[in-house]
């Protein structure tokens, strides 16, 4: 098992560095020029090149390329050139928003997708598994800004049950964050009224982003748990008197859950790059909507600072995936 983690571990660092490859390969074939950007629209020349020099833009690009994973290695990921400002500090503001986002939509999908692809296939070719296929097909297909502006729509503007954009009420002061994560943050300090706003900000964006990575879920799920129930040994089991429930849950689903694990770990990493349509939608301050914003002012720094953060969670994500893998099947562990 040693060996296994550390073989996945490093082909993660190897996949890491392909992603810095690729992201500073991508900065320097944008068309906008970051150095009139840092100079301002009225610069004239002298002052394009003064700025030019100041960010390191004059030097071989391959000295810029060692120095950005010098500073990368260090945690610094730059100064926005639009602001000035730090993007590491920019992406320590923004991204608990995008994570809280991330988690709870994926909360949603995994304890939704995995029980209704469980009943789905024990109810195979009857109304309920017709039912749960049609929402998987609509829930891959639907496009997820549609399906916000959709519930904006109906539960803001028609029914006013809920806000349509932003995380918090504009005239609510934000409390001192302990993680950063605001539904976390109210129930460890016991602040019900304003994990109850939290939680009315941010139910909207969550099944939007959650819908896709449900459908996936439940169809997979459902797709493996009706092998899964053909298989010898479940009818050997059923032959020996095994109860129905222990059947499913601890044989089935066992085997079925493992390219289930598969898709949940893709999905993560997906959704964090959905965010960027979410959270433009319902305005949430998350590193998408940073992105957007600082992508149409040309500001690349911000955007390859996005880029990383979002890559590695999906690596992350997918190396624990892996190592799920090697513990409910350890033949993967000679892979």
């Amino acid at each position: 098992m040693a060996g296994y983690i550390l073989r996945r571990i490093g082909l993660a660092g190897l996949m890491l560095f392909g992603l810095v490859c690729l992201t500073f390969v991508i900065a320097n074939v944008a068309p906008s020029d970051p150095a009139a950007l840092a100079a301002g629209p009225d610069a004239g020349r002298s002052q394009i090149e003064q700025a030019r020099r100041e960010y390191g833009l004059d030097k071989p690009l391959p000295e810029q390329f060692l120095r950005y994973v010098t500073d990368l290695a260090q945690g610094n990921f730059g100064r926005s050139i639009a602001t000035g400002r730090s993007v590491g500090t920019d992406l320590a503001r923004y991204f608990p928003a995008t994570l809280e986002l991330v988690i709870l939509a994926m909360l949603l999908g995994v304890l939704l997708g995995v029980p209704l692809g469980v009943v789905s296939a024990l109810r195979k070719d009857g109304p309920v598994d017709h039912v749960t296929r049609i929402f998987a097909v609509s829930g891959i297909a639907l496009p997820p800004f549609w399906f916000g502006l959709l519930l904006q729509l109906a539960f803001a503007t028609w029914l006013g049950l809920l806000p349509t954009s932003g995380r918090i009420s504009v005239f609510t002061e934000p409390p001192d964050p302990i993680t950063g994560l605001l539904l976390l943050d109210n129930t460890l300090r016991g602040q019900w009224p304003l994990f109850r706003e939290a939680l009315s900000y941010i139910i909207l964006p969550a099944i939007v982003l959650s819908l896709p990575c449900l459908a996936s879920i439940l169809r997979v799920n459902r797709s493996e748990m009706v092998e899964a129930l053909r298989m010898d040994y479940v009818v050997a089991a059923r032959a020996h008197g095994v109860t129905p429930w222990r059947i499913v849950m601890v044989h089935a689903l066992k085997n079925a859950m493992l390219p289930t694990l598969a898709i949940i770990g893709l999905r993560w990493g997906w959704m964090m790059s959905s965010t960027v349509l979410v959270e433009t939608v319902f305005d949430w301050p998350g590193i998408g909507l940073y992105a957007v914003s600082s992508a149409i002012a040309g500001d690349f720094k911000p955007v390859m600072g996005v880029t990383l953060i979002v890559g590695l969670n999906f690596m992350v994500a997918n190396l624990i995936v892996d190592l799920l893998y090697g513990v409910l099947d350890p033949r993967l562990r000679r892979a």
